[in-house]
């Protein structure tokens, strides 16, 4: 076997493009909210997803909805899309999975972080620093989900 061969078959990961796919923006009590002195409840929301686009390559998406209200009132709503095509290649069937649930979500949540943080900032409020995730934990809880759903389904 040549050594280019041999090569081919070695396990690889590349990223081949990050972006942001989705973003939007709401400030429905305008420009009244800007006159609140109250401090405001922050909400924030946070779902993964990978698909393939073709074969080993996949797109990995991290979705922030952040909610933050005074009171009832909303006083913005930003929804952010961070999104990664990344190319997997000779990579075993367990390894894959955990690849696209836990290392590619945290190659895209800095830029994620710094999305929602800018487009608050650009809409006249103070920055929204996201905490830092631990996406293996969420990637097991996903699996454990899954799993007590195939469970409550075949009984």
């Amino acid at each position: 076997m040549t050594e280019a061969a041999q090569d081919n078959n070695q396990p690889s990961f590349n990223i081949e493009k990050l972006y942001v796919k989705d973003l939007s923006l709401e400030i429905p009590h305008a420009p009244h909210i800007f006159l609140e002195r109250e401090a405001p409840q922050v909400d924030v929301q946070l779902h993964t997803q990978a698909a393939p686009i073709e074969q080993e390559v996949f797109e990995v998406v991290i979705t922030s909805t952040v909610t933050t209200k005074i009171g009832e009132k909303v006083m913005f709503l930003i929804e952010a899309k961070q999104a990664g095509i990344f190319r997997l290649r000779n990579l075993p069937g367990e390894d894959m999975e955990s690849v696209l649930g836990v290392m590619c979500p945290n190659i895209l949540f800095p830029y994620l972080r710094e999305v929602v943080s800018d487009t608050a900032v650009r809409a006249g409020f103070a920055p929204v620093l996201l905490n830092p995730i631990n996406f293996e934990v969420l990637f097991q809880q996903q699996k454990q989900q899954q799993a007590q759903g195939a469970a409550a389904t075949t009984h």
